[in-house]
């Protein structure tokens, strides 16, 4: 058993790495922006929170200075902390505000804390994304197979374009920060980051509203609510991974020694918006206003899958021992999760 700090509790990710993490028998804080998300936190983990084995601490803004000072100083102490928590922001009408500050103030402020009040601490697994892997510019770049040796190289002055690319610098920044410090301070913990792209899957944790659903997922409910009934919705980038197996990197990434220093892309395959109304149509056919074969949009670049970008997810598979579900699987998965909920 190990004593785990994970942040940013109520997120869809860390609900998944709780789960993991409660179930291999760790002892978990998890950080809440407000007492209101720890208790809909410890109403679904009642059993772990009467037994001593969950508890919480509140961190209201991750971007304040020494946010974290108090929340990393534990009795018994803790071994690993698990950084899922990112800003957060409804709207952003200031990218270098509400999106790059905010981001590696976040990252960098945890891990200044742990080395200053948690000298107990060896790994840290940091929740970065695809984003700061992927290059943009270059399309979909077909015979380009992406791996842990890519990074995205977004400047600030593109970050400050639009606020989607200021989430892919923030995503970028905030990990880059990561690996500087542990150059430049030498602390006495590892890191190791999760690198997904889009994370599809069961909701398992409180949702406040359907505007609260994670981006990715938003696609499959558009497909059950027949928004795709004319028209599917272009893919956007077309790979994926399930976040149960996101969840599992994290923790593998927390408990294996030979994950010390290293990224971790995460992802199961290829996928198409086509695809995910296929499948929905196959396993839900009481739905209404679903798309059909001939329905348009939302396929595979023209030519089909040899004329996009491919990958290399060996390292998490080798070193994490990740065994990725299949598309269908976590589509399916996906969709009974929003029945449960009442979606």
């Amino acid at each position: 058993m190990t004593r785990v700090l994970l942040t940013g509790g109520s997120g869809f990710i860390a609900a998944h790495t709780l789960d993991v993490l409660l179930k291999r028998g760790h002892s978990v804080v998890t950080t809440v922006r407000t007492q209101e998300k720890a208790d809909k936190i410890e109403a679904d983990n009642k059993s772990a929170v009467d037994s001593g084995q969950l508890s919480f601490a509140i961190v209201p803004d991750i971007a304040q200075e020494g946010a974290f000072d108090k929340a990393v100083v534990s009795d018994p102490p803790f071994e690993a902390v698990l950084h899922t928590a990112s800003p957060f922001h409804f709207n952003v009408t200031d990218v270098q505000k509400d999106l790059l500050d905010p981001a590696v103030i976040g990252t960098t402020g945890i891990l200044k804390s742990i080395k200053t009040s948690a000298p107990s601490v060896k790994r840290v697994v940091i929740t970065s994304s695809f984003a700061a892997i992927v290059n943009p510019g270059k399309g979909n770049w077909p015979g380009h197979v992406y791996s842990e040796e890519d990074w995205n190289p977004i400047t600030h002055e593109e970050a400050l374009e639009s606020p989607q690319a200021g989430y892919r610098a923030s995503k970028t920044f905030a990990e880059k920060a990561a690996w500087e410090f542990l150059e430049k301070e030498k602390p006495t913990f590892t890191i190791a980051t999760v690198n997904p792209p889009l994370v599809f899957g069961p909701i398992i944790h409180a949702l406040d509203s359907l505007d609260s659903l994670n981006t990715s997922n938003q696609r499959i409910l558009a497909a059950v609510q027949g928004k795709w009934k004319d028209e599917i919705a272009a893919t956007g980038v077309h790979m994926w991974v399930d976040v149960r197996d996101v969840a599992e990197a994290h923790v593998a990434a927390a408990e294996k020694e030979e994950a010390a220093n290293k990224r971790f892309f995460t992802l199961a395959g290829h996928f198409s918006n086509k695809e995910i109304g296929q499948i929905v149509k196959k396993h839900f056919p009481q739905f209404r206003d679903l798309p059909t074969e001939s329905t348009p949009g939302g396929d595979y670049p023209e030519g089909g899958i040899k004329n996009y970008f491919s990958f290399d997810n060996e390292r998490s598979v080798q070193v994490l021992g990740l065994k990725y579900k299949t598309f269908e699987e976590s589509i399916v998965d996906t969709v009974k999760s929003f029945q449960a909920k009442g979606l």
